[in-house]
């Protein structure tokens, strides 16, 4: 743990070249939220990048280099859900791995690796702005039995539910 009242430097963003040599080498850090309605139902994106892309999946994203865990929350659920959230509000489900045979860059020759810390939240519909683009074209809401029966949900998110 770090020190107490220590002032980390500003979160550096990687350039893309950069980025993709340390997705080559080494795994990624990354949280993944399970949100659920008040009719138990767990929010899916359909992803529209690699990895992953062409799936349903679970809303989530990269902890950033001198990025805090509850930093990374606040910002996570703010780009993904719309709405910045405390860590403190999930609950914690565990770790997870993630391999994949593709990465972000669609470069041949290396996949991803994640370590993923995986929290579930319980939101209403009302209480997000979903945002369209980047992560995911389209969003929708699944039960537990239709995420473990539809091969169109990701295996690592499938996952979350066996």
């Amino acid at each position: 743990m770090g020190e107490p009242n220590k002032v980390l430097p500003a979160v550096e963003l990687l350039k893309w070249p950069e980025f993709l040599q340390v997705v080559e080498r080494a795994p990624l850090i990354s949280i993944d939220l399970i949100v659920q309605n008040p009719a138990g139902q767990t929010l899916l994106g359909w992803r529209t990048n690699q990895p992953a892309c062409d799936h349903w999946f679970v809303p989530g994203g990269r902890v950033q280099k001198n990025e805090t865990l509850d930093a990374a929350f606040l910002r996570l659920t703010q780009a993904e859900l719309g709405v910045a959230l405390a860590r403190s509000s999930g609950e914690w489900l565990g770790v997870y791995e993630h391999f994949y045979d593709s990465n972000a860059g669609r470069v041949e020759g290396f996949g991803t690796h994640y370590v993923v810390l995986a929290y579930t939240l319980q939101l209403n519909e009302s209480d997000m702005a979903l945002p369209l683009g980047e992560q995911h074209s389209r969003y929708r809401w699944a039960s537990k039995a239709e995420i473990l029966q539809d091969a169109a949900v990701h295996l690592h998110s499938r996952a979350y539910f066996e």
